[in-house]
């Protein structure tokens, strides 16, 4: 098999669908992703797909090669020059450190850390194997930076974080740049950020969605398995109570079809709308699996003791409400789409984050983290 070929259709796929940068489009088609999931066909290697490396006891995915398509988003991002010393938080299979290598020439440094000491000896094999031993692969808590080759002059994680870890900024330079999967109350945007003032502001913002961070530093994210067998979960931004969901998901249904003047598509839609509820309802919730024999997927709404109100695209957007209380949730969600639509379908692209240290009052958005607060706005 021609591996070079299935690169350049690779990036050209990518390319199609996207901006992507002549530095980030010679490090794909310089590196070879197979090497790095020797355990997939080659040519599933090559395909615009995450790929899942690591199940946890229970079997949920917690290590992976990410979608090509939001590592080339996220490198764009993060504007890497060659001699530039990096860090990465997760190794994940060693790929995107490959591609980092690439991206800082022979004058850089490349350093990775994961949390997993298999994750860390596979990695450091993979990028053995692709002629790139220069990476250095350090397994430790990624919340603690790697302080002995600091100072960086970008930083990037290729996990989901709840918060910016103090040792992440300490270690980067005065002029230096992170881009991390940035957790606002259950959602997940790609957020590169650098230092403004007193605090840390937002470059650019894209959509994403990462495997959560794990150990001391990982968020308060709550995913609760409704059912096994199809499979159902429940997804909340943090720990509250809430009743018997899946009784109500089973019950028939109170439906509210959405009117928007305009068509979107729909992952304009869920990724727009989800973000719209998180940073608005503080009830919001996200199920994915098997709902009334509709197929596996994942959407958003409201839940609220024993009821729960869900969104669906079905040729137009419907609010579909579960329980006793389902009718009054279904309305309320089908308002936040009015609403969401009349303030122009904002999306992660348009928003503004600030990172402060420190309570910020005054200010519409805000999300008070451990170590930060985040102030929000719609450009």
């Amino acid at each position: 098999m021609d591996f070079a070929k299935q690169r350049e259709a690779m990036v050209a796929q990518l390319r199609k669908r996207q901006d992507v940068s002549e530095a980030v489009a010679a490090a794909m088609l310089a590196v070879p992703r197979h090497l790095f999931v020797p355990d997939v066909a080659p040519e599933d290697a090559y395909r615009d797909e995450p790929i899942v490396t690591k199940l946890d006891a229970q079997g949920r995915p917690i290590s992976s090669s990410s979608q090509p398509a939001i590592m080339a988003t996220m490198l764009d991002q993060l504007a890497v020059e060659p001699g530039h010393r990096v860090l990465e938080i997760g190794a994940g299979t060693g790929y995107n450190a490959a591609l980092l290598a690439h991206l800082t020439g022979p004058e850089g440094r490349v350093v990775s850390v994961d949390i997993d000491e298999d994750i860390v000896t596979r990695a450091r094999a993979h990028l053995s194997g692709a002629g790139l031993p220069q990476v250095e692969v350090v397994c430790r808590d990624g919340a603690c930076g790697h302080p002995e080759r600091a100072p960086y002059d970008r930083l990037i994680a290729t996990v989901g974080v709840w918060d910016l870890a103090p040792a992440w900024l300490e270690q980067l330079s005065a002029d230096g740049r992170l881009v991390v999967p940035l957790d606002l109350r259950g959602v997940q945007v790609s957020a590169a950020m650098e230092r403004a003032g007193d605090h840390w502001a937002s470059r650019s913002v894209a959509p994403c969605g990462f495997m959560r961070m794990r150990g001391p530093f990982a968020g308060t994210e709550v995913v609760t398995v409704l059912r096994q067998d199809p499979h159902v979960a429940l997804a909340l931004p943090e720990p509250r109570e809430v009743g018997d969901v899946l009784s109500a998901l089973e019950a028939a249904p109170t439906e509210i079809t959405v009117k928007m003047e305009e068509a979107a598509s729909p992952f304009a839609v869920v990724m727009g709308l989800s973000l719209w509820l998180a940073l608005h309802e503080p009830r919001w919730c996200a199920v994915t699996g098997k709902l009334s024999g509709r197929g596996y997927g994942a959407t958003a709404g409201i839940v609220e003791g024993d009821s729960i109100a869900l969104l669906f695209m079905e040729g137009a957007l419907v609010a579909r409400g579960h329980g006793a209380g389902g009718a009054k949730l279904a309305a309320e969600l089908a308002a936040h789409v009015k609403a969401w639509d009349e303030a122009g379908r904002p999306e992660a692209g348009g928003l503004r984050i600030e990172a402060h240290q420190g309570p910020v009052s005054g200010r519409p958005l805000v999300i008070a983290k451990r170590h930060t607060t985040l102030v929000l706005d719609y450009g």
